[in-house]
């Protein structure tokens, strides 16, 4: 249990020293944020609309989406999230989600009462600065999506989302070189992306064969990141991270 809270604050830590560094002094207070940790299947439910909520969550292992249901049991994806992302922030706020939250892969997450983080951001005020940081940059991704949703074709969809999630997966050292883990199906994509799978599949193969990108199993290699980002017309400043193109120098 130790290794686990451990594990969780070097997470945390790496996640809000983003903004600059963290003193030794709220380094020590993330460690001593009591952590529950929770291992979930794929497509199994974190969360539910509606759904009271007295913790915060940070993903420590595998991917998970929000998600709200429509009439006809239509599941439109509103966020994806990977290794580090902390989901639910605005929880300490707005304790009844608007959303549910699924795996889609197995996960694995640290829960940390809400009152613990409010004892932590009152404690240390540039903490809560940074996680109000984190959650400023959730909603700068989903300003993003909506304006790919609103006026990008289905191949600038696609390849802005390989972009960004590479990019994400990068700053946190998820990635070999140009190549990423891809464990989104295709229902997956199609469910964040506003498009079928059978679209979906047709503009992976667009991708593919004009040489911007290869998808083997789980695995995305990214060919050509100049010719993705134009493809994309991606430009990483709503991301805030360190640039992580080192990998196509």
């Amino acid at each position: 249990m130790v290794a686990v809270a451990n594990s969780t604050a070097a997470i945390l830590i790496q996640k809000l020293s983003g903004a600059g560094g963290l003193s030794d002094a709220e380094q020590d207070g993330l460690r001593g944020l009591p952590v529950a940790v929770r291992t979930v299947a794929a497509r199994q439910d974190i969360l539910r609309d509606g759904d009271a909520t007295g913790s915060c969550c940070i993903l420590l292992d595998g991917w998970t989406c929000c998600y709200q249901m429509l009439n006809g049991g239509r599941r439109p994806i509103l966020a994806i999230h990977v290794p580090g992302d902390l989901p639910d922030l605005q929880s300490l706020h707005l304790p009844e989600p608007d959303f549910g939250m699924v795996a889609l892969t197995p996960a694995t997450l640290g829960f940390v009462p809400h009152a613990a983080v409010r004892r932590l951001m009152e404690a240390f005020p540039n903490l809560a600065a940074a996680f109000w940081r984190e959650a400023l940059i959730l909603a700068a991704i989903q300003r993003a999506w909506m304006a790919g949703l609103s006026r990008r074709d289905a191949r600038g969809r696609l390849a802005h989302l390989c972009c960004e999630l590479y990019l994400r997966l990068s700053s946190t050292g998820r990635t070999d070189g140009p190549a990423m883990p891809m464990p989104l199906r295709q229902h997956d994509l199609a469910d964040a992306l506003g498009l079928t799978p059978v679209h979906v599949n047709r503009t992976l193969k667009d991708l593919r064969d004009a040489g911007l990108i290869s998808l083997h199993g789980r695995r995305l290699e990214i060919l050509d990141w100049l010719g993705l980002r134009l493809a994309a017309e991606f430009d990483d400043q709503y991301l805030h991270l360190n640039s992580a193109e080192h990998a196509f120098a």
